[in-house]
């Protein structure tokens, strides 16, 4: 009896030298899918008695994992078309494709593209902060897929994902850089490669929060580089910056800038939240 070529790819190699002594019969394979299917079944269903699926933002009960309830992803103010093609912000009425804000004009940004998933306020500011300042990582997943949703476009040809850095004082702090984890996770559902050491904070910097943009890019002028190991990889390269809030924008024009100068043909931006009340900057 021959093996076919659904039963190679459920037992391996071993299944063929099995089919030359006689093989597995239809019905034993069929009851052993069966088995595996009732099992996987089973687990989950353990899984969720011992940690129930739950609303990632407010922790009410759920049918399934990794999703938000009603009331929670209504407070969410999802980014969509008609934005401007290169600050990512909501324009107020469709222009056609391509077409910029009048900040963008003005003060054109230091990358080439920006997107972000939704405004950040409401359940989404909820949600980044707990990712990023409570180690709620359980919401990776969702925001990994949100984020794909709205970058897809700048996925479509990346070659690297480039995290924004943390100082190292910082990241001992918090004991991970949430930029980072994102840029894993769409690796992972995009396949583009992603480098969480390609850019380095050159010397440590105080805290954004408070400043004017215009404070916010003196403090962060010079603060990044990119490692002399990695530059190979930036060269020629489309690139896509991965942050978690656009605020005014002046760290990752600094970081932007820091690509460009080691020869990064294209510096894209995608983040989960954006600072709308900053619209007017480049961000």
């Amino acid at each position: 009896m021959s093996v076919n070529g659904d039963d190679f790819a459920a037992y391996g190699p071993s299944a063929t030298r099995a089919g030359r002594g006689g093989g597995l019969p239809r019905a034993s394979t069929g009851l052993l899918a069966h088995a595996v299917s009732s099992a996987r079944v089973l687990a989950r269903a353990l899984a969720d008695t011992i940690v129930p699926p739950v609303c990632l933002d407010c922790r009410a009960p759920l049918a399934d994992h990794d999703s938000l309830c009603p009331s929670c992803w209504s407070q969410i103010d999802f980014i969509g078309q008609p934005l401007c093609d290169r600050l990512g912000i909501p324009l107020p009425f469709d222009a056609g494709e391509g077409a910029i804000s009048a900040a963008a004009a003005a003060a054109p940004p230091d990358y080439d593209r920006a997107r972000a998933v939704a405004v950040y306020d409401g359940a989404m500011k909820d949600l980044i902060q707990g990712f990023k300042f409570h180690d709620r990582q359980d919401a990776t997943h969702l925001l990994g897929r949100w984020m794909l949703n709205a970058g897809h476009e700048l996925l479509a040809d990346a070659d690297l994902l480039v995290p924004v850095p943390l100082s190292r004082t910082r990241l001992l702090w918090r004991r991970f850089n949430q930029s980072a984890l994102l840029a894993r996770e769409l690796s992972r559902l995009t396949g583009v490669p992603f480098d969480p050491f390609v850019l380095r904070r050159t010397r440590r910097t105080p805290p954004q929060v408070g400043l004017t943009h215009e404070q916010r890019r003196l403090n962060v002028r010079g603060a990044f580089d990119v490692a002399p190991r990695r530059a190979g990889l930036i060269d020629g390269a489309h690139i896509v910056l991965v942050e978690d809030v656009i605020t005014t924008g002046a760290t990752v024009e600094a970081c932007a800038r820091a690509l460009r100068r080691s020869g990064a043909a294209r510096v894209d931006l995608l983040a989960l939240g954006l600072v709308t009340r900053s619209a007017h900057l480049p961000a």
